[in-house]
């Protein structure tokens, strides 16, 4: 906790900037007339987290938080504090121009942010990241990078099919993508003693990666479509999605009883989802 100066202000009401960094988040506190009251250094970690929230309690009643990057390094931080009961407002960051005329200075932005917070400027909430959506959110990002690298194989293998051997090269390059990965992945090259099997211990390994991450998305998938089902309110007529909603069915006679039959609507499942 480096670089930490205090004023005191009983009965004070605070308002503490944040500004974020990957190990070290640096905080400004004022109080309601803009005065500054003290600067203080953290490491991002939950014990440095616990140490600014008494720092900024010890000037007086705490009325907000104005942190940078809540989407990122201050995530953490953003969470800690609105689990002790804290108000948190998001920041943004200041625009390069900003930043070019007045000089970087982590103090300056966490000043920058204090200031933000009591003018109004920023008002934004953060996004809570403790929920559903942020279970959703992860998992695609892990979707993403998957299928991107997928990609990324499949290109590769059929750039080396295009340089490979000539014998080959034409037993390959006719093969649709679902082919030559079966038929790459099943190579048995032996030793590497020269250019024909160097290639086919590349492709293998092109073909046997895509197989994997393609066996990753089918399991994100999954997740994601769990995450998804249990997000949606289960009620009759919200738990079905609109492209599966049927209209109601007319009543049919049966007989002399005049007696009809409703069509049921079909439920979301974890099968059907």
């Amino acid at each position: 906790m480096a670089n930490e100066s205090m004023a005191q202000g009983g009965g004070t009401r605070v308002i503490v900037g944040v500004d974020t960094h990957k190990d070290v988040h640096v905080a400004r506190a004022k109080d309601e007339l803009g005065r500054a009251l003290g600067e203080l250094s953290i490491p991002a970690s939950s014990k440095g987290y616990r140490a600014l929230l008494a720092w900024s309690r010890g000037f007086g009643e705490v009325r907000a938080f104005g942190v940078e990057g809540t989407g990122c390094y201050g995530a953490g931080l953003a969470r800690h504090l609105r689990g002790e009961g804290e108000v948190v407002i998001e920041v943004i960051r200041p625009n390069r121009q900003a930043r070019r005329l007045r000089g970087k200075s982590d103090p300056a932005d966490a000043d920058a942010a204090a200031s933000a917070v009591l003018s109004g400027e920023a008002t934004g909430t953060p996004k809570a990241g403790d929920g559903a959506v942020e279970m959703i959110r992860v998992l695609r990002v892990a979707r993403i990078t998957a299928v991107r690298a997928g990609t990324q194989a499949l290109n590769a293998l059929h750039a080396l099919v295009v340089t490979a051997p000539g014998e080959l090269r034409e037993r390959l390059q006719d093969l649709s993508d679902r082919k030559l990965v079966r038929t790459c992945a099943a190579f048995r090259p032996g030793a590497v003693a020269g250019p024909s099997e160097a290639t086919k211990t590349a492709l293998r390994s092109l073909a046997r990666r895509y197989i994997a991450l393609r066996e990753e998305v089918r399991a994100l998938d999954q997740e994601l479509e769990r995450s998804a089902c249990a997000r949606r309110p289960r009620s009759r007529s919200s738990a079905v999605p609109p492209r599966w909603r049927r209209p109601p069915a007319r009543p049919r006679g049966t007989g002399s009883t005049g007696a009809g039959t409703v069509t049921p609507t079909r439920r979301c499942t974890g099968s059907s989802w």
